[in-house]
């Protein structure tokens, strides 16, 4: 089977707009969630959300450029580029055939949708904007970032709600194990803290509406005084790569990907299975195509969204795979410093994965003061700490059903674990 590792990173996220800037911030437990500044939110049940911060698109492309972009697929290209020139690849692959782009976009361009619609509704339908298409369609994100490495393999998006970076890495997996291509710049993407996004998911009462005059506690996974999700923005980036191709020019290796598994509830829109049975049948498979057993895995970066359904079956199905062995390994949810990040959830929490295993590091959940009796394993409160981390896990679970696990290992030449 034809291995495939990590040699490249990228991201534009909440806690900082490079890599080396977001997981300073993670390793020392700080929190990216603020007061909502893109639009004037009074009038909101939540006025407060994990927004990318200080973003210069003219930073990583031509401004003219920038204008045709909606901002997720600002995001996409700024965060690909920091990702293929950390790989060593910026001047894209030999064979650009061989080069495809993946990922994950649960909701699209919503800020394009509603200026273009008040638009359409002020001045009429002769005065939409021209680009408004081109912009909004939720392709188009990995399009441009295709069109910015010259990547000429397969190039798509992959939409499953808040597991969309997570399938779209394991799709990457996939496809470069079968030998259709050598790279895949793959993971999420979402620029949805918007009037429509933030009053969209307050209508189901999925975020939290309790801590608007404290922001930087208002994620509290696995917390008994969670009350919902941050909803959050950015991009989550890694360069998927064949082995042997990383090889032949000298890459550093930062892990391997050893394992996805994919799998739907059928059961509710936005509820997960109450007894966890896609999540629980995900994690067995993603054991399985890693050929590892439970107990040899360290780590697990959780969903754990800080809602007060999500946390406890979390904790549920994590017992139900693993069985005492939970309460030996490590668990967290870095979305209590990052908040939510949709799409883009996945690729940035599988990034977190990989820069645990490179420095030995387990991330905290932060604002974890009064642990929810349902939540009894090791969360990793508040302060990260120290310890070996060979494999590690990253769960995704969005609406729909949708359940998504990835393994990431330590690399190892011989390839055993």
């Amino acid at each position: 089977m034809r291995r495939v590792v990590i040699t490249g990173l990228g991201t534009i996220n909440p806690m900082g707009n490079n890599v080396a800037d977001f997981w300073n911030g993670i390793r020392n437990g700080k929190s990216g969630i603020g007061p909502i500044t893109r639009f004037d939110a009074a009038e909101y049940q939540t006025r407060i959300a994990a927004e990318v911060k200080g973003f210069d698109p003219s930073d990583f492309m031509d401004r003219r450029e920038a204008r045709k972009m909606d901002l997720f697929s600002q995001y996409a290209v700024a965060a690909s580029l920091e990702a293929m020139r950390d790989a060593g690849l910026e001047s894209g692959i030999d064979d650009p055939t061989r080069l495809g782009v993946m990922l994950g976009v649960g909701i699209g361009g919503f800020q394009t949708i509603e200026d273009s619609y008040y638009t359409l509704y002020q001045k009429g339908p002769d005065r939409v904007p021209p680009m408004t298409i081109p912009k909004l369609i939720a392709n188009i994100g990995p399009g441009n970032v295709a069109i910015a490495v010259n990547a000429q393999g397969p190039v798509y998006s992959l939409a499953t709600a808040c597991a969309s970076g997570t399938d779209a890495i394991g799709n990457a997996l996939r496809w470069i194990r079968e030998g259709g291509g050598d790279v895949v710049i793959a993971g999420g993407v979402e620029a949805c803290v918007t009037r429509l996004g933030v009053s969209g998911f307050n209508v189901i009462q999925a975020l939290s509406t309790r801590y608007n005059d404290r922001p930087e506690i208002a994620s509290r996974p696995f917390d008994r005084d969670r009350d919902g999700f941050v909803i959050g923005e950015g991009a989550g980036i890694l360069v998927c790569e064949e082995l042997e191709h990383a090889r032949a020019r000298g890459a550093r290796i930062y892990a391997e990907i050893s394992g996805s598994g994919i799998s739907c509830d059928a059961n509710h829109l936005t509820a997960p299975h109450p007894e966890g049975r896609g999540a629980i049948a995900a994690t067995r498979m993603a054991l399985a195509d890693a050929q590892l057993q439970p107990h040899q895995i360290d780590y697990i970066n959780a969903h754990g969204t800080s809602t007060p359904v999500n946390d406890p079956i979390e904790t549920r199905v994590i017992k139900d795979v693993f069985g005492q062995h939970a309460y030996k390994l490590k668990v967290s949810s870095t979305k209590s410093m990052h908040g939510h990040l949709i799409g883009a959830a996945g690729g940035v929490e599988a990034m977190v994965c990989v820069l645990a295993i490179r420095d030995q590091f387990f991330p905290p959940t932060i604002n974890l003061d009064n642990p929810d009796p349902e939540c009894d394993l090791d969360y990793v409160p508040n302060v990260g700490v120290e310890g070996t981390i060979r494999v590690a896990i990253s769960n995704s679970l969005g609406f729909g059903g949708h359940n998504g696990v990835l393994v990431v290992s330590a690399f190892e030449e011989s390839g055993r674990r």
